[in-house]
């Protein structure tokens, strides 16, 4: 259990700083709770960004989870604008970028990710922008006027949430994609063939399978080059080409890791006494018996959750089936699982796919059909051997598979 004297530092205020901060009070921690972060901001969360906040429908202080002075009322000590440059684990020390030395019983890190850039992209043109921050989403918002021309760089979700956003602010769009598909590392091509579908029937131009040669402008974005010759004339360029976890902070102390920060089912990293969770962290999932790292905002909240818990002293596993939504043309997207290679894939109607592997459910994607997900989700923790003719035939309710596959799973 912890004692009233330990001191838990939190390095990282975004969304999983800021619920690892929350859920260490819900669990009855009663130490001191530092919370350290970058930006300027409170923690908030990012979803917003590429949605509501871009489309100016909502404040960007809509996407904050809790204002300032809630820090302050629960014991936790909100030091943003703060960076921290090293860790001293045989100390339990971390040093800020002024040389302040702060001691820690335990240490989590939610140090997050940053944008991948664009090889070649120019620094400092006007009009081509990235989208992680309050102040990207601000900046971009501002150059969404009806009738100019964007290119988005990147046909990833982020990358297709910006299109759409554009799209209604009276943009004409066009996105580019190096691979042959959309959404390539997350969705087999056979279901990204939906989300292209509803983008081109809005009006979005989709250019698959040719990577980006260079962005022309003089002072301000004229057009993007294509490695085929196409010039896309451009008011606007967005680049969404993936993220980096940042991981640089732990490795430079020790930690182990490959993609993302390796930590074990308890969030606890190589290093004695250093949890890590969200973005920045490659962790073993029981349920998909695998390795992953998870970019989402169900990750970044449920695992930070989960490693507070286990700070404050309750031995609790994070396991969880990955879930993620998408609004995009007024169609809402959730899928539970992961994408894997050679997936059978398996419709039902047009608005819900599955993924099997060797009859195992392993993924689903629902298309305005949010409502079933949370069937899918235990049809996948289930493992249950699937018929895939039961799986298309929508006259079946999912949650009657879902009971014949638990009592299969419970008779001897």
């Amino acid at each position: 259990m912890s004692s009233a004297t330990e001191r838990v530092l939190i390095v990282g205020a975004g969304q999983a700083g800021g619920r690892a901060a929350e859920a260490l009070r819900a669990a009855g921690f009663a130490g001191e709770v530092v919370l350290i972060g970058e930006e300027r901001h409170e923690p908030y969360e990012r979803p917003r960004l590429s949605k509501s906040v871009l489309l100016s429908e909502e404040p960007a202080a809509a996407a904050i989870i809790h204002p300032r002075d809630w820090y302050a009322a629960h014991g936790v000590a909100l030091r943003t604008r703060t960076r921290v440059e090293a860790i001293a684990p045989g100390r339990q020390t971390v040093i800020t970028a002024d040389g302040q030395r702060l001691e820690y019983d335990k240490l989590l890190l939610c140090t997050g990710s940053r944008v991948r850039p664009l090889t070649g992209a120019p620094d400092g043109l006007q009009g081509v922008h990235y989208l992680r921050t309050i102040e990207d989403s601000e900046r971009l918002a501002a150059e969404l006027l009806p009738g100019r021309r964007m290119v988005v760089i990147g046909g990833g979700f982020i990358g297709m949430e910006v299109a759409s956003s554009a799209l209604k602010r009276g943009l004409a769009v066009t996105v580019v994609e190096r691979q042959g598909a959309l959404l390539d590392r997350v969705l087999p091509p056979a279901i990204a063939a939906q989300v292209a579908a509803l983008h081109t029937a809005h009006g979005v131009a989709l250019r698959l399978g040719v990577p980006v040669a260079r962005i022309h402008g003089n002072g301000a974005v004229k057009c993007v080059e294509l490695a085929d010759g196409a010039e896309l004339p451009a008011d606007v360029v967005a680049i969404g080409v993936g993220i980096i976890p940042n991981t640089e902070l732990a490795e430079t102390a020790g930690a182990a890791s490959s993609d993302g920060l390796v930590v074990d089912e308890y969030c606890r990293t190589s290093l004695a006494n250093v949890y890590a969770a969200g973005d920045v962290t490659n962790h073993y999932n029981p349920i998909l018996d695998r390795r992953v790292r998870l970019e989402s905002w169900q990750n970044a909240q449920n695992q930070a959750i989960v490693a507070a818990r286990n700070i404050a002293g309750t031995a609790q596993p994070y396991a969880e089936v990955p879930w993620f939504w998408s609004d995009q043309l007024g169609t809402n997207i959730q899928m539970v699982g992961v994408a894997e290679p050679q997936m059978d894939i398996v419709w039902r109607g047009s608005r819900i796919a599955f993924g099997l592997v060797q009859g195992r459910l392993r993924l689903a994607v629902a298309f305005n059909a949010g409502g079933e997900i949370r069937f899918a989700r235990r049809l996948i923790e289930s493992r249950a051997l699937l018929s895939k003719d039961r799986l298309a035939d929508a006259a079946i309710k999912l949650k009657d598979l879902l009971s014949e596959a638990t009592c299969s799973a419970s008779t001897p």
